[in-house]
């Protein structure tokens, strides 16, 4: 794996790359929350009056009024029974797991399920099966084959991140047996999807009742640290897990300034607007310069390309018109890697204009990131 030299920041919507300062369509803090003036506020309040760190698991000594509010507060926000904060995003799948260990027959697991999905399963202490990316005809097949009597548990991603598509969730629950569970790692959808950002379970319109849906603070919320929204019940498993109990959860202030991100979210709709007319606005003009990009709803553009040097020539129109390249390598990528822009609700309408410009000439040989990658 390429390791990528350095960022610095600036300005919201700017890095600064080799002496240079580019626009920068990277990276998935979709809201620009990261430094948005009332979190940062609320950081430096909670270090103050709180401290950094509690220094101990929650199930000891460290289980702090801070994460209490917390997982009130994202209960109320998902509409949801309960909520349960881990100190990362990539956790909340493997606290599920290990909390629910022994209790299906069978795992089912999209086939470009993020790596912490993966990483799950292997806790479940069950045969697992995967089947092909957002098919429903293949998830009914791997279905068929667990038996008559199975109990499954399928995994996936809400919002996927390489191209901004969404698991059929409600297609799932048709199919699936009514003990069966869907573990959704919508690290992605959450706070972006949905009408009041209740991610791909609000998008999807379906009942939490079979639902697990596990998220990360640090990217529309703009924050760190990870939550899990469930049933009461499972949460009263889940505090169980070694994971949990193992571990320290997240610094203080930071848990103020998610309190903080959620109220400014929930406050208002306009984030969500702005970034909706803003991907569309991007969407639109490239598929009118021959891109046959699909309707997903998430502000993701994936461009492909099938030869180095034309990824090359992207890249220098992409420095030449200041914006940084945003050329993914990540696992399960193109051996070459490819282009994902990352909209924003914060980009300007000029940097759209120009992220447009530079690749409408690439529309008409450039391919969407293909479900097989």
């Amino acid at each position: 794996m390429i390791e990528p030299e350095p960022l610095q920041q600036v300005r919201r919507n700017y890095v600064r790359f080799n002496g240079q300062t580019l626009s920068y369509f990277s990276g998935c803090d979709y809201f620009r929350l990261a430094s948005h003036p009332r979190i940062l506020r609320a950081v430096k309040g909670g270090l103050s009056r709180h401290g950094l760190n509690v220094a101990a698991s929650r199930i000891t000594t460290g289980n702090h009024e801070l994460y209490v509010m917390l997982e009130k507060r994202l209960a109320s926000f998902f509409n949801a029974e309960a909520a349960l904060l881990t100190s990362t995003g990539y956790m909340t799948n493997l606290v599920v797991a290990q909390a629910l260990r022994g209790q299906f027959s069978h795992a089912l697991i999209d086939e470009r399920a993020h790596a912490a999905l993966k990483d799950a399963a292997l806790f479940l202490n069950c045969p697992v099966l995967s089947f092909k990316h957002r098919e429903v005809g293949s998830f009914g097949a791997a279905l068929g084959r667990c038996g008559i009597d199975a109990r499954p548990l399928v995994l996936t991603d809400g919002m996927f991140s390489h191209d901004g598509s969404v698991a059929p969730l409600r297609e799932y629950l048709k199919l699936l047996p009514r003990d069966g569970l869907i573990l959704v790692d919508d690290a992605h959808g959450a706070g972006v999807l949905g009408k009041t950002g209740g991610g791909a379970v609000e998008l999807s319109e379906v009942s939490r009742r079979r639902v697990v849906q596990c998220l990360t603070l640090s990217k529309a919320f703009g924050v760190y640290g990870g939550a899990i929204i469930c049933q009461r019940k499972l949460r009263a498993k889940m505090v169980a897990s070694p994971a949990f109990v193992g571990s320290t959860p997240l610094p203080l202030p930071l848990a103020n300034a998610a309190l903080e991100a959620l109220v400014v979210l929930g406050d208002s709709k306009s984030f969500r607007a702005r970034l909706n007319a803003n991907a569309t606005f991007v969407k639109t003009a490239l598929r009118e310069a021959g891109l046959s990009l699909p309707d997903n709803p998430g502000p993701i553009i994936p461009l492909r390309f099938r030869k180095a040097s034309e990824i090359a020539k992207l890249k220098r129109a992409l420095i030449a018109a200041n914006i940084l390249p945003p050329l993914i390598h990540y696992p399960g990528a193109p051996a070459g890697g490819y282009y994902r822009f990352v909209i924003s609700s914060e980009h300007s309408k000029a940097q759209l204009r120009e992220l447009i410009r530079v690749l409408k000439p690439f529309a008409g040989i450039a391919n969407l990131l293909s479900d097989r990658g």
